[in-house]
């Protein structure tokens, strides 16, 4: 039997809307995945403390406030500056899609946009962290 996928569902910022986290977890929890949840408010900092902790695979950033282009990459650096280079990191939220190739051009995963259909990025971070599996003899 295949190992569960650890992922980190993390709200950073002042934004107080996160209904659509809330689902994101719900979904991959559903799809068994382990799922940890930061809940609100979150620095940077924090989210990657608790990836640390947690030995995460997947960090899924749910970002409304339009703060994305600094909080994705601080958040990779920190996890880079922790050792964990290997992380997937992804998300959604209100994003430009010249702001997503922005993003993916810096090493961050796939971003969804709001309506994306759940089994898009459950099937993604399967892949995703399959593939770093088989490279990686991680199972």
């Amino acid at each position: 039997m295949a190992r569960k996928i650890r992922v980190l569902v993390a709200k950073p910022g002042l934004d107080g809307h996160d209904r659509g986290a809330r689902v994101v977890a719900a979904a991959l929890r559903d799809a068994g995945m382990e799922v940890i949840y930061t809940g609100l408010h979150q620095t940077p900092e924090m989210i990657v403390q608790a990836a640390v902790q947690e030995d995460v695979d997947v960090v899924g950033v749910s970002i409304l406030s339009g703060a994305h282009m600094t909080l994705f990459p601080r958040i990779k650096q920190l996890l880079e500056e922790s050792g964990m280079r290997d992380v997937l990191i992804t998300g959604g939220g209100i994003i430009p899609e010249e702001d997503i190739e922005k993003l993916r051009k810096m090493g961050i995963g796939r971003l969804f946009t709001p309506g994306a259909p759940t089994q898009e990025f459950i099937d993604y971070i399967r892949e995703a962290v399959e593939k770093k599996d088989a490279c990686c003899n991680r199972e």
